[in-house]
């Protein structure tokens, strides 16, 4: 019986303390962050909307970008003063500028939702993706993100919900749970301090 033990039983594992557990006791902005670097993604504080609009143009110039994606009319008025010229119609033909409606610090992905994608998939779009997001806009898990959707459009509740959680568009998720999600994107957040 001894023997059957020993053949069928698994080893113990030494229990580690998952690097989240770390983070547990910083802020949660520095949370975001890191989770966020973490998973390649770039990011650009700012603490007026002229940087905003400066770091915007930067990203512009560096990867030679003529006309970019954007359907949202706030942050239209941010581009205008740039010579680049825009479509409202989302595609991914070109990269897409656009707001998103939480970043969730427990994995440094950020929500998005129909108000922002329409009916596009994440996967349908450009590979290249800028998004504005303010500091008010950091939840700690999905859980809350989720619960601040319903609370903020009560009755109105938008679809289309999904995340960008993967900011490198070579890596390759063997997470059974997400086969055929390809929501890998080349990110540029541009966080603004609103708080």
């Amino acid at each position: 019986m001894n023997l059957f033990k020993k053949l069928f039983s698994t080893p113990k594992q030494k229990v580690t303390e998952e690097p989240s557990s770390e983070l547990q006791n910083l802020p949660l902005d520095q949370i975001f962050v890191e989770n966020f670097i973490k998973n390649n993604g770039k990011f650009l504080y700012c603490t007026t909307l002229q940087e905003v609009v400066l770091n915007l143009k930067n990203i512009i110039q560096e990867n030679y970008w003529e006309t970019i994606n954007c359907n949202d009319n706030d942050l239209l008025k941010l581009i205008k003063s740039l010579n680049i010229k825009t479509t409202n119609k989302l595609s991914n033909k070109f990269p897409t500028f656009l707001s998103c409606e939480h970043l969730i610090a427990e994995n440094g992905s950020i929500l998005f939702s129909s108000n922002q994608l329409k009916e596009h998939k994440i996967s349908d779009l450009s590979e290249h993706f800028i998004v504005y997001a303010t500091t008010s806009q950091l939840v700690k898990t999905k859980g809350e993100s989720l619960t601040g959707i319903k609370t903020r459009y009560k009755g109105n509740i938008p679809s289309n919900i999904s995340a960008i959680k993967n900011y490198n568009l070579k890596s390759k998720d063997d997470d059974f749970m997400n086969y055929g999600n390809t929501n890998s994107k080349n990110l540029y957040l541009l966080l603004f301090e609103d708080l």
